[in-house]
């Protein structure tokens, strides 16, 4: 009981920024806030149906939603960091050989689509290939699935090479920041860095792009078969 309580105290603390003075007596306590905005993110349901939940008012959930996102925002450089000192990146290319044998994995790679609502500014480049307005979002995770890059800031037609050659990663690996390290991803990012490969070998029915500087895979994808 005492563990939760402390990890309750240390999350919320994270968010010390959503308590502001008020003429009123009932301000929405941050844990409300917190919670609210934790329900709409995992369901997606409606935002009076959250606040039927949480006993607050539609409004008081969409002010917690956008008050939430902004203060993770702003924490999220703290927590997701792609390891570029020698240790950490060794610690990492051990943990991944771990658990399947990789040897000099740094990190798995992958691109998703996550749906919007269709803007009222340039929508039809949010339309990817499959007539769906989406934000194309590419995600590094290290050995135990957490993120330690992300780029969540492109509309749905954008290709994922190009989201890769202007990453800040892409740019780390080729100033050699990483030295000797991979990236694991599956085999349709072939052409994302057809330009760099030295050689290309099929292992386990996944398409190892082993280039100078990097290797791609997706992170579901080959993790899992570690496991089969």
């Amino acid at each position: 009981m005492s563990r939760f309580l402390t990890a309750h105290q240390h999350i919320i603390g994270y968010f010390s920024a959503l308590q502001w003075p008020t003429a009123r007596s009932n301000a929405l306590p941050v844990e409300t806030q917190v919670l609210a905005a934790l329900q709409f993110y995992a369901t997606g349901s409606f935002q009076w149906m959250v606040g039927r939940s949480c006993r607050v008012s539609q409004s008081s959930v969409s002010l917690a939603i956008d008050s939430v996102t902004h203060s993770l925002m702003k924490l999220a450089p703290n927590f997701i960091t792609f390891p570029t000192d020698r240790p950490t990146i060794l610690r990492q290319k051990l943990a991944f050989n771990a658990v399947a044998g990789f040897p000099n994995v740094v990190g798995a790679i992958d691109g998703t689509h996550i749906a919007i609502k269709s803007p009222s500014i340039n929508e039809e480049a949010f339309v990817n290939r499959k007539g769906v307005h989406t934000i194309n979002v590419q995600a590094v995770c290290d050995s135990e699935m957490k993120i330690t890059n992300l780029v969540a800031k492109w509309p749905g037609s954008t290709h994922d090479s190009f989201i890769w050659r202007t990453s800040g990663l892409y740019t780390a690996f080729q100033r050699g920041d990483v030295q000797d390290s991979w990236l694991i991803g599956e085999k349709r990012l072939l052409n994302l860095l057809h330009y760099e490969l030295s050689v290309c070998s099929i292992l386990t029915n996944h398409l190892f792009l082993c280039g100078q500087k990097t290797m791609t895979l997706t992170a579901a994808e080959i993790m899992l078969s570690c496991y089969q």
